[in-house]
């Protein structure tokens, strides 16, 4: 029946990422059909993945951060993403159920993947997201965060943990389930620019 890199979805890959994520079987295919466009290898690379960031901020420098978004997708830690991959990557950070986004935030956080999240980890991500902001934008930023390391202090406060202590997953999913104010913190919030460049990709 044709070899594995056909143009069609295997049926139990198209029926797994319709039970986890929110996309229709025709939204998959199309999907599916772009991704070999653009990877006819199948699998996307970190420099192609870093590429796509940075066509949505022409303003700003988002290769830090397409660095850790990436790492937290590589499952298989290929160093590509394959179309699984790269689908649970645009589900978990375009929509996703909280509590898999939680789980998906905390991987981004984990820099060095030992289960556990120190305040340094949180300064590299704090900083990358920084990178993709506009400076002007960084002007209106409250006093207690417009600055990587404000910011850092801030949800470590939030957590009420010492300098030298760590966040397992289960209290980095609880503190932001139950602090709005710690989701807006670590979480980069897309200017309306981008969500628009984003909507006008999926039609």
């Amino acid at each position: 029946m044709g070899n594995t890199k056909s143009s069609a979805l295997s049926k139990e890959l198209l029926e797994e990422l319709k039970s986890n994520t929110k996309y229709s079987e025709a939204e998959l295919c199309t999907w599916y059909q772009s991704f070999l466009k653009e990877c006819p290898g199948g699998k996307i690379s970190k420099e192609q993945f870093e590429g796509i960031y940075a066509s949505f901020f022409p303003d700003a420098d988002p290769t830090a951060y397409a660095r850790h978004v990436f790492r937290s997708f590589d499952t298989n830690a290929d160093g590509t993403l394959d179309f699984k991959e790269y689908i649970v990557a645009l589900h978990l950070t375009s929509g996703g159920k909280t509590l898999q986004k939680l789980e998906w935030a905390f991987a981004l956080y984990d820099v060095d993947g030992n289960g556990t999240i120190s305040q340094n980890e949180i300064l590299e991500i704090v900083r990358s997201i920084f990178n993709m902001i506009p400076v002007d934008d960084q002007k209106n930023l409250p006093e207690d965060e417009n600055t990587p390391e404000k910011r850092t202090e801030k949800i470590w406060e939030f957590f009420g943990k010492k300098e030298n202590e760590k966040i397992s997953e289960g209290e980095f999913i609880q503190g932001v389930m139950d602090n709005k104010d710690i989701l807006r913190l670590i979480q980069y919030d897309e200017p309306q620019k981008i969500k628009d460049k984003l909507k006008e990709k999926k039609h």
